[in-house]
């Protein structure tokens, strides 16, 4: 069992039943049924094309380049049952007749037909033989151009079969992807505190990518590949059952090969699709804590880790290799042993005149054209088994429920009303991230619109689970969280998430431009607004330094911007969203004390008529509230304002003393 970055549950699986995956994967294709059903008529078409083939080399040897001949016994005076072969020609046609009669020793004449021993042929000049034999020489060139238009034929069904498969299989793939997408974005934020980066983005990319040929390959092919080999077996038993029955000798071999070879192959896959996703985790880790990891000196342990995982993968990919090194060459050698049983007895059935030397050149090419799509299908097999590994992960993801319960109904008309935040409140909230492990124990206030509540404690007092509380990124196991007097597990999330903003401790920027971020949901902000916004931000230096000012295009997380460029950015978007409630969690802790002055000035115009609730960690942020709080080991020790918790002296008391002493130091 992989303990590592949270593989454990992935290495768990059980076994999976490929029919129940592929079933599950039926509904993608359903809207592209039509061009599917297009592609597996193209499919036979094109299995009719490659059957025919064969078929016209025998009969172009059979029927022009080694006629049917007739045998005839000798004379009473040669050697009894001793027989004779005869090219037989038409006097009917003047040029044959001359021919003919050139040569009156080599032709026996009955009637209107002459007949001549296939070894006098030789004696007969180049141009007399091709008048004697011209037509057979058009029926050649017409089995040539037959021969021709099948292979065109057959081209342009491929190419337009291959077109219809790899458009539906990218349509089947957009479509699975923006599923997988939309569902991850429907998660509960505690799926990703439990599932790295690394792995979703595995899932989402490469496990989506490796479903591809599963959708152009797989599914009409194995279409062909069966209709292929049922076609083949039925000429081939039409041709001659029993050297068709000879040649089919190798096929039960081959049939446990295919099976020892998926059972292997299938295990090796999950361990190549485990081992990308810890590689993806392991790199996005790196890159993301490349700082601690520099800072530290962590380099060459981490190295060592991922040199451990890469290795893993090698090893994984050395075993696939093995596996195919060792069955397709087998199963090579099982095609050469059946085409040599038909050399062998098919060739002793020429000799005995039992069968014509065009059925024996056709029978050659069916042998060889079976043993294609046995291949054919060993790789299709190997794809599959690739695919479902893929789609294990896939269905793992999208199998994973752990959403926030939705109103019961989804009707308008039955939803609290929420015209806007006028007041937030908790009653007796209680909440665990661990099992036993209380973060909130019994959690009550109340703020109103125009209040600003202050929230302070020390680290791990549950002040930042309270924010996540009231914005229902989770709910608690006891008590109520109220907006309006309403417990919020009433109104959908998105209802009365538009009418709050936050700015978080830690900012997070997307990449694009500064303007996009500021914008974030909110696209309509006219320029007299955001000029507004950036002077209420103290955004307008910050961004008037930029090169491009707010068309300047962002790194991801705005990595090349300092924290306290990130946080005025982060505020100015809480802005230019007009909301109802102001959530700032520890939004200050990055930012010089001017600068924090300066925000504090703008958030006081910013916070009347709106209702704000500001986590802080530097006190002289909670001094101008309307109301504060102390929190204590998941408890509300304390309430009231700054002078009346400092007249106190009680635990807030204490904290400005030490938070003076600091600064003083």
């Amino acid at each position: 069992m992989h303990t590592d970055f949270g593989y454990f549950e992935e290495d768990s699986m059980g076994k999976p039943y490929d029919v129940k995956l592929l079933r599950r994967l039926f509904p993608f294709t359903k809207p592209y049924r039509m061009l599917l059903f297009g592609s597996i008529v193209l499919v036979v078409l094109i299995t009719l094309l490659d059957l025919a083939l064969p078929y016209v080399t025998k009969i172009a040897i059979d029927r022009y380049i080694v006629p049917a001949k007739y045998t005839v016994s000798t004379d009473a005076g040669e050697q009894q049952g001793e027989k004779k072969r005869f090219y037989i020609v038409d006097l009917e046609d003047p040029e044959i007749k001359t021919v003919v009669k050139k040569y009156p020793r080599l032709f026996q004449t009955e009637g209107s037909v002459s007949r001549i021993e296939f070894g006098e042929l030789n004696k007969i000049e180049s141009r007399d033989l091709s008048l004697l034999r011209s037509n057979d020489i058009r029926g050649i060139v017409t089995a040539a151009a037959v021969f021709l238009i099948l292979i065109f034929a057959s081209f342009c069904f491929n190419f337009l079969q291959q077109m219809i498969m790899e458009y539906t299989g990218q349509q089947i793939m957009h479509d699975l992807r923006l599923s997988l997408f939309q569902h991850i974005q429907s998660l509960s934020i505690s799926f990703f505190t439990k599932n790295p980066v690394g792995r979703l983005v595995t899932r989402v990319t490469n496990d989506v990518q490796n479903m591809h040929e599963l959708f152009t390959s797989v599914i009409s092919f194995v279409f062909k590949d069966l209709f292929l080999l049922t076609g083949i077996a039925a000429v081939l038993m039409s041709i001659s059952w029993r050297l068709a029955l000879v040649s089919f000798a190798v096929v039960p071999v081959v049939l446990f090969a295919s099976f020892m070879f998926a059972g292997k192959a299938r295990n090796v896959f999950r361990t190549l699709r485990i081992k990308i996703a810890e590689i993806n985790t392991t790199l996005s880790e790196t890159i993301s804590g490349m700082k601690v990891i520099q800072l530290f000196g962590m380099e060459t342990e981490n190295f060592k880790r991922f040199k451990r995982i890469n290795h893993e993968n090698y090893m994984a990919g050395m075993r696939q290799i093995k596996i195919f090194g060792i069955f397709m060459p087998f199963i090579e050698f099982l095609g050469v042993l059946a085409l040599a049983i038909v050399i062998l007895y098919g060739g002793s059935g020429v000799l005995k005149e039992s069968i014509s030397l065009g059925a024996l050149v056709a029978f050659i090419s069916y042998v060889r054209m079976f043993f294609r799509p046995i291949r054919d299908i060993a790789e299709k097999y190997n794809i599959l088994q690739n695919a479902m590994a893929s789609a294990e992960r896939i269905f793992l993801i999208l199998d994973t429920h752990e959403k926030l319960p939705q109103p019961e109904s989804p009707s308008d008309a039955m939803l609290p009303k929420l015209e806007g935040i006028a007041e937030v409140a908790m009653e007796n909230v209680r909440f665990e991230y661990i099992p036993g492990e209380a973060v909130l124990k019994g959690v009550s206030f109340k703020v109103q619109t125009g209040e600003i509540l202050a929230v302070v404690g020390p680290t791990g007092s549950g002040k930042t689970t309270m924010i996540n509380l009231i914005i229902r990124f989770y709910d608690p196991l006891s008590g109520r969280v109220l907006i309006n007097g309403t417990d919020i597990r009433s109104y959908p999330p998105s209802l009365f998430r538009n009418r709050i903003a936050m700015v978080m401790q830690d900012p997070f920027l997307f990449s694009g431009t500064v303007r996009d971020n500021i914008c974030q949901g909110n696209r309509q902000v006219s320029d007299e607004e955001m000029a507004e916004i950036l002077k209420a931000s103290n955004c307008r230096s910050v961004v008037d330094k930029m090169p491009d000012g707010l068309d300047t295009v962002l790194s991801e997380g705005g990595l090349a911007m300092s924290s306290g460029e990130r946080q005025l950015i982060s505020i100015a978007r809480a802005m230019a969203r007009n909301p109802d409630l102001i959530i700032l969690d520890e939004a200050t802790s990055y930012i010089d004390s001017e600068t924090e002055e300066k925000i504090q000035n703008a958030l006081v115009n910013l916070m009347q008529t709106r209702t704000a609730i500001v986590v802080a960690h530097r006190l002289t942020t909670a001094r101008n509230a309307d109301g504060i709080i102390v929190m204590n080991r998941g408890r509300i020790i304390e309430t009231g304002t700054h002078d009346q918790l400092m007249a106190h002296q009680g635990f807030y008391h204490r904290l400005n003393l030490i938070q003076q002493v600091k600064a003083e130091a």
